[in-house]
């Protein structure tokens, strides 16, 4: 049965036993699991990913039912979860086990997905979608984090942690925390502070390289992609980083092709861009029209596939992209 988030704590321990926690948002996944889920259960946890036990679902299911008069009872939760692990979860059901509690977490699943299907309509089992964070949901905990340590902080730092974040909660977490560090013995903390302080999760040379690719300053963004060697991990935070920066210029061209005037959108932008950032992002949407904004979005997706399935050859993958678009007609 769906259940919204707030009414999760209610629904806990009323005899239920698989739970469904999928969405976007896997930073308020992990913050329910941890503060709200695990409180309840004073069983022993343990973790599986998907692919673990479908290499041998028969032991997984038998490992569970085999129940032996010592064993302590069990939460376990199995990560990035799809259809291929319901039937193994409706063979669990039938047997009515009391003593163990199932949690799936995994990201956006489709309408369509036959285990998302199951667990909304299942009356013996709860599904909790968690959505983005918005930009006020963002604030929310910004401004709770600094009240709650009582430290001074202006608006204008607030959108800068924000905006450094990408609008994204393991990233704001991140910042905050390495923020905190800094302000031990602090009451207040300046915006030239944060600016030092959040150079964000990933590196800032990929942030200038992908706002400088996007204005196809082409000798600017060889300039830095040749001071850098990525690793795997750099070169999937590069992509992340595009796709951040192409998600707000499609959200800005489509309100600029309504509202005609580039000033007010950029202004009226949530949430607000940092204000040494707005010239390039006018220039940005000045060189790139919706079309190729929304094609250049769907390639991003297209290569962070390519650059998982073929790690050895990330950099040759990702650096191929950036020339390709850096040479691509406006037309």
């Amino acid at each position: 049965m769906i259940v919204r988030l707030r009414d999760l704590s209610k629904n806990l321990n009323n005899n239920i036993n698989f739970y469904l926690l999928y969405g976007p948002n896997t930073g308020l996944i992990d913050e329910t699991l941890r503060d709200i889920i695990r409180p309840n259960f004073t069983k022993n946890i343990f973790n599986y990913e998907e692919s673990e036990i479908l290499q041998n679902i028969s032991n997984f299911e038998e490992s569970i039912l085999n129940k032996s008069f010592f064993d302590d009872e069990k939460l376990i939760i199995i990560n990035r979860g799809s259809d291929k692990i319901l039937e193994s979860i409706k063979n669990l059901m039938m047997k009515n086990i009391t003593e163990t509690s199932i949690i799936i977490k995994t990201n956006n699943l489709e309408k369509k997905s036959k285990l998302r299907n199951f667990f909304e309509k299942d009356k013996n089992s709860i599904c909790v979608a968690f959505y983005e964070d918005n930009y006020q949901s963002l604030i929310t905990i910004t401004q709770k984090f600094f009240r709650e340590r009582e430290i001074k902080i202006s608006p204008e730092s607030l959108n800068c942690i924000i905006e450094r974040s990408k609008g994204n909660r393991i990233n704001l977490t991140n910042e905050l925390n390495k923020i905190a560090n800094f302000c031990q013995d602090k009451k207040s903390v300046e915006i030239d502070e944060i600016l030092k302080l959040t150079n964000l999760a990933d590196n800032y040379n990929f942030s200038e390289l992908v706002d400088q690719c996007l204005i196809k300053n082409k000798k600017q963004t060889l300039n830095i992609l040749n001071e850098n060697n990525q690793s795997l991990e750099d070169n999937i935070s590069l992509i992340k980083t595009f796709l951040y920066k192409l998600k707000r210029l499609q959200k800005l061209s489509t309100e600029l092709e309504n509202k005609k005037n580039l000033d007010l959108v950029i202004s009226s932008y949530k949430p607000p861009i940092f204000w040494k950032d707005k010239e390039v992002v006018k220039k940005q949407l000045r060189t790139l029209s919706l079309k190729q904004i929304k094609k250049m979005a769907q390639n991003i997706n297209e290569l962070e596939l390519s650059v998982k399935k073929n790690s050895q050859i990330s950099n040759q993958i990702v650096n191929n992209f950036i020339y390709e678009n850096l040479n691509r007609s406006n037309n």
